[in-house]
């Protein structure tokens, strides 16, 4: 920005939890960011100016382009010497659409250093399940959103995120971290619903669902099993 900004003080009231998958982090530092920039009166920056400003959007986009965009984004990957992975497309998902975020009460996942040294670790040669990955979102995916085919759209979520998973094995000893949000990931398959994954580390699962009332439905039914679990509809 042309001119610093040191003079104005904020003060967070309420947010959602930090480091459970939901890039609480990422979307306060660009609302406080593009909070100052109305504030000062300047220019609404695009998402890679917005996202630089406050040191986000090194590893994923998805944030960035998220909190200026909504809906479902893709992005490209970045290459080197990129500072933002390109947006490859960006949908409007059918206002029916709910997703339910389920996770445990306590627990969070891997943050700072020790993700860092998980990203490492897992970091082997993805280039088959990248392929697998971009065939599945181009192919099914991003067709099946567009078109606002429901069905289509669970099936080939709940692919894609059971391929994502694999990243994580290593790390975590499956595709979910630990026993209570595993047992819940085996609970929504159980239910009949397949459009469901694990948001990156967790330890929040997010289950895509028709309409409101089969998402309440699905939210009474995890609630009503276990005591343990927070379920929040989107």
């Amino acid at each position: 920005y042309a001119q610093p900004v040191n003079d104005v003080q904020v003060e967070v009231l309420a947010a959602p939890a930090d480091h459970v998958g939901l890039g609480t982090g990422t979307q306060l530092g660009l609302a406080i960011s593009a909070g100052l920039t109305a504030f000062r009166g300047w220019p609404v920056p695009q998402p890679d100016e917005l996202a630089r400003s406050v040191g986000r959007g090194q590893r994923s986009a998805v944030g960035a382009y998220g909190f200026s965009l909504g809906g479902m984004i893709v992005e490209r990957g970045k290459l080197p010497g990129e500072f933002l992975s390109p947006l490859d497309c960006r949908l409007a998902l059918p206002d029916d659409w709910r997703f339910v975020l389920v996770r445990p009460r306590d627990g969070a996942g891997l943050m700072g250093q020790s993700e860092e040294q998980a990203m490492d670790e897992a970091n082997r040669d993805l280039s088959p399940l990248t392929e697998q990955l971009v065939a599945e979102a181009r192919d099914s995916l991003v067709p099946a959103a567009a078109l606002g085919r429901f069905d289509d759209f669970a099936a080939s979520l709940g692919r894609y995120c059971e391929l994502a998973g694999q990243f994580y094995t290593s790390v975590q000893g499956g595709p979910f971290t630990g026993p209570v949000v595993t047992a819940g990931a085996v609970r929504i398959r159980s239910l009949g619903h397949r459009g469901f994954g694990q948001s990156s580390w967790g330890p929040t699962l997010f289950v895509a669902c028709p309409h409101q009332a089969s998402a309440e439905e699905l939210a009474d039914q995890l609630q009503a099993t276990s005591e343990s679990l927070e379920v929040v509809i989107s």
